[in-house]
């Protein structure tokens, strides 16, 4: 306790606070001069109310200063030192969390009720229940963005991972749930210190990056849903505070994780559709197998205890609004137990901006009986209690929803008294930007970046102290294009520049555009600088400017004149270039791939507060690059292909070119998968150990074979969940490194056809491993395939059916050949 404090009882839980000498004085003050304007004359009156406003705004200015420094307990219910709480049966700890729940909530007036349903929900002074905030982010780290934590005071930042669209191209699911867990560890530091009205996180984001275009495609995993979903898994266990294997959790939660959009949300505005008003027209085919996936590994395997219903509709139905998708499929297939929010006042769009509610009352029936809980907004707050009286809304509607609330609240140990004394309790403010932390951080950057283009070996620079240096690029001092979006004030950050300064003293630097979006370069300086250098590194590409929330990209080029800035400082240089690029989304570089003056080009997403580290480790050769692209980046010609169009397979009939490396049949630039490194690692199948016929016809269940058009097939739900686990069977891969560096990299492996047919994709990864091999070392690893599963696409009517015939196993350039017999 803080010298010159006195100790008082709090409103709401009856543990203490501190108050300061001063404040009671000046409380007092106010007090008297309140009363004595009470009794004065009118002119005096005016007088001393004009003297009341100098403490009010005295006092109110040092209430605000002390609660930014002042260390504070978390705000929580049911404190053993307050005896009205142990009447309470919700408050008793030994009661399963259901019979607790059903007591909060049966005494609770149908205002206090309602006041629960929105995302800042008021205190329940009478029962001792203090506000809570649903809202807080945390996508690549604990942010200040939502509403429920704030980083100032005791903790003042929090450690900033790269954007998730680098994390991806690791495909590394340890590094994912470490960074799951340090996020979780940070995020209950923050509540422990006092700075936190919540603990519900809306991270990850597992919408599948459809559209190059999309401005948000960065904060996802990338294109691919069983890539997506084993992020979600990975993520979701190490935030909520479960093992990297799962089923440890035992219903306690570290910090809540919450799987956003629910479902097939890839449009933010583009082309005058915006994401309040779009109907996404999905396939039954595409559902099953592209777009929900990641939603059900998150909700099955990744336990997680929250999921954000989505602004679009699908096929005519709010997302939020559809009974078939929150609770048929949610909570009815997935057995999903926990909370449902809306996406930000996509509530109030069902009626104010898709007509699809005639009322606004009849929003709030149709969203609370489609199985949402909570409304980021205040719709609910409005409506509702005019949707009983209308008797358009039972209670029990509202009551199911406080039900999913308050369980949440309970999980995260806010109605145990109080939480410091508690599971996670000792999680302190030095949890938070520690030095392990950082370095997970910058292990994040390094595995994440993607080397695209290496001609000659160019890559690494030699280590020479004489060695000049020239970084040139609107992005190589851009500290916050670093971070992505959704972040808070990061431990520490380092720019390229800065890092690259690390390695090259005789370094000059010259931005060549003010900006990424570069209307006006200066080339002719940029060139100068370029000619005096040994080694030229431009650093160029995209920032929060370009691609954002709310903002879709209406071209794949870099902006502005950043190309010609690029192709002037390459023809100037002494050697070919390295080229940065920092983005989320792909970019159409087909010109600098092309240009032999470019020597290597890396990819580097928006890698974080250590990004600048981790990039010149790898230009000077202190780590080797081992990241892959987790998209497709296409060519600029993709723009003729609308961003409303959410079909995923291709359509030769029209010229539909496809979407993502499954299904895509047009020209790209670089292919999802695809990343170099300074070694080479040969791979190839161990024959004696990898199967070449995968027999389906020998199921118990005895349902002969069905017929397509062109070839036979078995529907998964034939087989059987017990036939699908007695045939699963290893693959195993041979890898060496020929390089002359240790490396640490992933291993790819997909199924493809020559031939598909019946909207089977071209292409589709099965299984990833990331390893380290040595210079010149060789090693086996397996992968355990499940022919339900890894053999399977969704048919026309949305059910999984392996299909007969040949597939190939592939690894890197190398095949193996498998025959699938149903």
């Amino acid at each position: 306790m803080r010298k010159g404090a006195l100790k008082i009882n709090s409103r709401f839980s009856g543990r203490p606070s501190l108050v300061h000498p001063q404040l009671l004085y000046y409380s007092h003050s106010l007090s008297a001069l309140i009363s004595a304007s009470q009794t004065k004359t009118p002119h005096s009156k005016m007088k001393l109310r004009a003297l009341i406003l100098i403490p009010l705004i005295f006092f109110s200015t040092l209430i605000f200063l002390i609660d930014l420094t002042e260390s504070t307990q978390p705000p929580y219910s049911c404190d053993s030192s307050n005896p009205s709480t142990e009447s309470y049966p919700f408050c008793k700890t030994t009661l399963p969390i259901h019979e607790r729940v059903h007591d909060l909530v049966s005494r609770l007036t149908l205002d206090e009720k309602i006041s629960q349903l929105v995302n800042s929900a008021p205190p329940i002074p009478r029962l001792g229940i203090p506000s809570y905030e649903w809202w807080s982010e945390a996508l690549h780290g604990v942010a200040d963005v939502g509403k429920g934590v704030r980083l100032y005071g005791t903790v003042s930042s929090a450690t900033s991972f790269p954007q998730v669209i680098l994390t991806a191209a690791s495909f590394n699911e340890h590094l994912w749930y470490r960074i799951g867990q340090a996020i979780g560890t940070e995020a209950r530091a923050v509540y422990n210190a006092g700075q936190a009205t919540g603990m519900t996180f809306w991270a990850p984001n597992i919408n599948i990056f459809r559209d190059p275009r999309w401005g948000r495609g960065q904060e996802t995993p990338g294109e691919d849903p069983m890539m997506t979903g084993k992020y979600a898994v990975a993520y979701v266990r190490g935030v909520q505070g479960d093992s990297y294997e799962g089923g440890k959790l035992a219903g306690h939660l570290k910090a809540s994780a919450c799987c956003k959009h629910f479902t097939a949300y890839d449009l933010d505005s583009w082309n005058n559709v915006t994401r309040f008003g779009f109907n996404a027209k999905v396939t039954q085919q595409d559902l099953a197998d592209t777009y929900q996936p990641p939603f059900k590994s998150c909700v099955e395997q990744g336990k997680a205890s929250g999921i954000m219903c989505a602004y679009n509709q699908v096929n005519g139905v709010p997302s939020c609004a559809d009974h078939n998708l929150l609770t048929k499929t949610a909570r009815g297939q997935w057995d999903f137990h926990g909370y449902i929010t809306s996406d930000c006042d996509a509530v109030g769009i069902i009626h104010d901006v898709q007509g699809y509610a005639k009322q606004p009352e009849d929003a709030v029936v149709d969203v609370l009986k489609a199985g949402m809980d909570v409304n980021c907004g205040t719709y609910l707050q409005n409506y509702t209690k005019s949707a009983v009286q209308q008797k358009k809304l039972p209670i029990t509607f509202i009551d199911k929803a406080l039900h999913n609330l308050f369980s949440i609240r309970m999980r995260l140990g806010l109605f145990d008294g109080n939480p410091t004394k508690l599971l996670f309790g000792n999680i302190g403010p030095d949890q938070v930007c520690s030095k392990q932390h950082q370095v997970l951080a910058l292990e994040a950057a390094e595995d994440g970046i993607v080397l695209l283009k290496n001609a000659d070996k160019l890559l690494p620079l030699p280590k020479s102290k004489g060695i000049s240096l020239a970084v040139i690029g609107p992005n190589a001092n851009a500290s916050e294009t670093l971070l992505g979006n959704y972040h808070g004030p990061p431990c520490k950050v380092i720019t390229p520049l800065e890092g690259l300064l690390g390695y090259a003293k005789k370094t000059v630097y010259h931005p060549g555009c003010d900006t990424v979006k570069c209307p006006n370069p200066t080339i002719d300086q940029a060139v100068k600088v370029a000619e005096q250098a040994d080694y030229v590194v431009l650093i160029v590409g995209l920032d929060q400017s370009e691609e954002r929330e709310a903002h879709d990209r209406d071209h794949l080029y870099l902006p502005g004149k950043q190309q010609q800035l690029i192709s002037s400082v390459a023809k100037a240089a002494k050697k070919p270039v390295i080229l940065v690029i920092l983005s989320g989304g792909p970019v159409d570089i087909s010109a600098a791939k092309d240009n032999p003056k470019i020597g290597s080009i890396l990819w580097a997403g928006y890698p974080g507060e250590a990004g600048g580290i981790a990039l010149a480790e790898i230009i000077f050769g202190d780590h080797n690059p081992g990241g892959r692209l987790p998209v497709t980046w296409y060519t600029q010609d993709y723009i003729k292909t609308p961003m409303t169009d959410m079909r995923m397979r291709h359509d030769k009939k029209s010229g539909y070119p496809g979407r993502t490396y499954r299904f895509y049949t047009g020209e790209r630039v670089f292919d999802f998968g695809y990343g170099l490194s300074y070694s080479n690692y040969p791979y190839n199948f161990v024959s004696s150990l990898t199967q070449k016929k995968l027999y389906l016809n020998e199921s118990s269940v005895g349902l002969p074979a069905k017929n397509s058009d062109s070839r036979r097939y078995r529907l998964v739900s034939d087989l059987g969940e017990e036939f699908c686990q007695k045939n699963l069977f290893k693959v195993t891969v041979r890898a060496k490194n020929d390089g002359e560096m240790a490396g640490k990299h992933p291993v790819l492996l997909f199924v493809s056809q020559k031939n598909p047919s019946n909207g089977s994709p071209i292409k589709q990864l099965v299984g990833f491993k990331s390893v380290i091999l040595s210079a010149g070392e060789k090693a086996e690893f397996e992968f355990m395939l499940n022919p339900c599963e890894h053999f399977s696409h969704a048919n026309e009517d949305g059910s999984m059916v392996v299909e007969e015939g040949s597939r190939f196993l592939v690894v890197g350039d190398v095949e193996h050949p498998i025959h699938v017999i149903v």
